[in-house]
């Protein structure tokens, strides 16, 4: 980014001014960028590689373009597959621009019962993908790994599953908690995308974390999945508010950016702005034009219209 460019933003968020014109919900046809540079409210994490057309292929030029547009977070689903020095060179960039990551993908292995089940290889195949996780922690420093608890067993009763998916847990957070990792539990929808998983609802996965009772076992909250799992989104995020570590962000249907599906992000986010969320919000959707640069300027257009919120 060069210096005259970097000026501009410095000014912009001193003094918070924001220049541009609002696209209107469910209507955004701006094809250019929004003159905003000022920060987001909140910290929406766009992911590494969302906008190709306007930052390339290098992981760190999309870090910086998304600074360049307010973004102060990012999110890797796969950053512990990357190369270690990728993985260094990403948190390298990014704590120089004082960004923060969101959680990266632990486990999420959508073929097998593996948490629900009482059984020593599973035990064992646990503790390595925690350790796993926990030198991808010490590398990056990324705080958070997120984990999918596996299909649900049908010869099993499940309130047994649920014992076994509390005590499995237990152990992982006895490895991941020492060093400083978080485990977040993603609950998923079983109507459109993932059939046959265990865990797929808020109200479950905070009853287990309270079960678990760990600050290193907590939820993110994947809006999408729960507009079809549940809806009742704001209600849900209160009562299990102590539980919830992170959100993944993403409309209904069509799992593309905000404004384009049935969900009132504008409220939701001025919810979660309204008790001083400081985490992140994994911006884990597709993109309605997608393979434009025009459909990459609507998504950051769609982000400034629902962040334009009052408390």
């Amino acid at each position: 980014m060069n210096n005259s460019r970097r000026n501009f933003i410095k000014k912009a968020t001193v003094s918070g001014a924001v220049v541009m014109t609002a696209p209107t919900a469910f209507g955004i046809t701006k094809s250019r960028l929004p003159d905003a540079t000022a920060p987001f409210k909140l910290k929406y994490g766009p992911s590494i590689g969302m906008f190709p057309h306007h930052a390339g292929s290098d992981p760190l030029d999309h870090i910086r373009f998304c600074y360049d547009q307010g973004f102060r977070a990012m999110f890797d689903n796969g950053l512990i597959n990357r190369p270690v020095e990728e993985q260094q060179r990403i948190a390298g960039e990014m704590n120089r621009l004082g960004m923060e990551m969101g959680p990266f993908v632990l486990y999420a292995d959508f073929s097998v019962t593996s948490f629900v089940l009482d059984k020593e290889e599973i035990r064992e195949m646990l503790s390595k993908k925690m350790q796993e996780g926990v030198e991808c922690f010490k590398r990056t420093g990324v705080k958070w790994a997120l984990v999918v608890p596996g299909r649900y067993d049908e010869r099993l009763h499940r309130d047994y599953q649920t014992a076994n998916v509390i005590d499995n847990l237990r152990m992982c957070c006895d490895i991941v908690e020492p060093a400083g990792l978080t485990l977040v539990l993603e609950p998923l929808n079983t109507l459109i995308n993932h059939p046959g998983l265990f865990l797929t609802g808020i109200p479950q996965a905070y009853s287990i974390c309270r079960a678990v009772n760990r600050k290193s076992c907590k939820i993110v909250d994947d809006l999408y999945h729960q507009q079809i799992s549940e809806g009742n989104l704001i209600p849900n995020m209160e009562a299990a508010w102590s539980e919830i570590a992170s959100f993944h962000i993403g409309d209904n249907p069509g799992r593309n950016e905000p404004t384009t599906g049935e969900i009132n992000y504008r409220n939701v986010f001025k919810y979660i702005y309204s008790r001083n969320f400081d985490g992140v919000l994994g911006m884990e959707h597709g993109i309605s034009m997608r393979g434009t640069k025009e459909g990459e300027a609507r998504v950051i257009s769609a982000y400034r219209e629902c962040d334009n919120f009052e408390i």
